[in-house]
């Protein structure tokens, strides 16, 4: 790579890089002309409670594997304490206390998924929780039933002082995967001495704290020792790692990432680098993609349904899907751009181009070019797809009880506005279902909405 692939790499799909002094330029440069032999770190932090990832977690994912591309080693920091308090975005609701097994298993498959996208190797990617730094020796609990080993043989009772500090011990990334001698951890001193030099009205300065005090919602203490928790993640991942040269998140982490910086400065580090990232648009074309809002694609989604979910996108968000969700040059998605403004040529087409590239980066070329075909025979053609869920059921059962027993629509409601829009064919006869009481009387396929299929077997 040249340092014109840097400029591109810091720019492209960025909202904000915040480097005053250039420090984190420079060492990707030297790093580039093999002049930088130490780790470039770069963090990101995770949430355990939701391991799916969709195209807009992928969005920070391609540019992390972009750096590990450079030599970088990215860092997933996952919040298992911060979890318990939850970034605050203005719904004041505290996430449950996750068991660490549960945490593991999270982890475990959050790795899986972005193993489609990063590299998972030791010498660029390495994983810890902030249970790391924040939780003690005193703060472990276990079932009664659970059994310490301290030595063959000798048992002690997990709950008390002896079995947590073994626990605690094992447990600890810090020396059993990182080979560390010891464990940096805070302590509650150390928190006073950090909220020491941060002002309260600096605190509440932030936008989400303001909407909430403004439409006179409750705002709680923990919540708004978030970002100050956040920042002093920076710091470990600096103690541990031996540095923390970038942070990197969507737009609405800018407050906390800065924080970040600011606590390293406090700590005598150097302080790390800001990127914040562009957020890419639901399906949509509007609202952002979520889970909530059922507007998402997951990296996850089969062939199929990954294609025709991004060829159902507006045509308005064709250029932005292109330069969020793939590699293809920026000179090119212009050129994209100008061609569709200026009406040269047929959206449908680009769009299918988009959904080739973005199914081929997590399916392959050849899982690629068959969801496309099998898009052209069932939505251009009128044909059914060939990989569609079967189901049995008996005669004389409702339609609506199907299909929400195998959670291919979400309520009764739903059910009866796409009945009420004559979104639901029985492809066999051609004709509409028309009532929202309507039960199966022989075997059929359903079609429902424009991308949802099922074959209903009578048993």
């Amino acid at each position: 790579m040249s340092t014109t692939d840097v400029q591109e790499i810091l720019s492209r799909s960025v909202g904000s890089f915040i480097d005053p002094d250039n420090s984190f330029r420079e060492k990707l440069e030297k790093k580039v002309k093999g002049e930088y032999e130490k780790d470039i770190v770069v963090k990101l932090g995770i949430d355990p409670t939701r391991p799916d990832i969709h195209l807009g977690h992928a969005v920070i994912l391609r540019k992390l594997r972009q750096f590990q591309d450079l030599g970088c080693k990215v860092i997933f920091l996952v919040g298992d304490v911060t979890a318990l308090i939850g970034d605050p975005t203005g719904k004041s609701k505290v996430r449950p206390e996750l068991e660490m097994a549960e945490i593991q298993r999270n982890m475990q498959t959050f790795l899986d998924q972005v193993g489609k996208i990063l590299r998972t190797d030791d010498s660029v990617f390495s994983w810890i929780t902030n249970s790391e730094w924040f939780m003690n020796v005193v703060d472990i609990s276990v079932g009664p039933d659970s059994k310490v080993e301290i030595a063959p043989g000798q048992f002690v009772d997990p709950n008390s002082f002896v079995g947590k500090a073994a626990i605690f011990d094992k447990t600890r990334r810090q020396v059993s995967a990182l080979g560390m001698k010891s464990v940096f951890a805070f302590s509650f001193v150390n928190f006073l001495s950090v909220l020491r030099h941060i002002t309260h009205s600096r605190l509440i300065a932030r936008d989400m704290f303001q909407d909430r005090l403004r439409e006179g919602a409750e705002l709680y203490m923990h919540e708004m020792m978030y970002p100050v928790l956040q920042g002093m993640d920076s710091v470990a991942i600096a103690r541990i790692y031996g540095s923390c040269d970038l942070e990197i998140g969507g737009t609405d982490q800018t407050f906390n990432m800065l924080m970040g910086r600011d606590i390293m400065q406090m700590s005598k580090l150097p302080e790390q680098a800001v990127m914040s990232l562009e957020i890419i648009p639901g399906l949509d074309g509007k609202e952002k993609m979520s889970k909530s809002l059922d507007n998402y694609i997951a990296i996850t989604d089969s062939a199929n349904d990954m294609y025709g979910k991004v060829m159902s996108i507006p045509d308005t968000a064709i250029a932005t899907f292109f330069r969020l969700a793939t590699y293809a040059p920026l000179a090119e998605i212009e050129e994209l751009s100008k061609e569709l403004a200026a009406e040269k040529t047929n959206p449908r087409d680009v769009k299918m181009r988009l959904a080739r590239q973005i199914v081929a980066e997590y399916h392959g070329e050849e899982a690629s070019l068959a969801a496309e075909a099998n898009f052209v025979e069932t939505f251009s053609k009128g044909g059914v797809p060939t990989d569609i869920q079967t189901v049995k059921a008996a005669k004389g059962d409702k339609f609506v009880d199907i299909l929400l027993s195998q959670k291919i629509i979400e309520s009764k409601s739903e059910w009866r506005r796409l009945v009420e829009e004559g979104a639901v064919t029985n492809t066999d006869t051609g004709e509409k279902i028309g009532s929202p009481d309507a039960a199966l009387e022989n075997s059929l396929t359903l079609k429902i909405g424009k991308r949802r299929f099922i074959k209903i077997e009578t048993l």
